[in-house]
């Protein structure tokens, strides 16, 4: 029996509170992803090792970071982490 996958579309209409916050998160999104790729790349070309860091330890510098919601940022991290182990296990 072969597997069917199905696509589903669906459309929103936020309003413009809603909108608001969505640009907010993903440029926020967006900003943590590339400094954290940034200060990743400049630990390990000093050290060779693995930097940990967390969307958590920049809330402090850019404190507007903590308008958006945490999880988000938490899945900008597994991403990045995801992305730099895959390039140095397929190089």
């Amino acid at each position: 029996m072969r597997k069917i996958n199905r696509a589903v579309k669906v459309r929103i209409y936020p309003n413009a509170e809603q909108r608001v916050q969505i640009e907010k998160t993903i440029g926020c999104s967006r900003f943590i992803y590339n400094y954290m790729l940034a200060d990743k790349m400049e630990h390990y070309k000093k050290e060779k090792k693995m930097l940990r860091n967390t969307p958590a330890s920049y809330k402090k510098e850019y404190p507007w970071l903590k308008e958006v919601d945490s999880l988000a940022l938490a899945n900008v991290q597994m991403h990045l982490e995801s992305a730099f182990h895959k390039f140095f296990r397929e190089p």
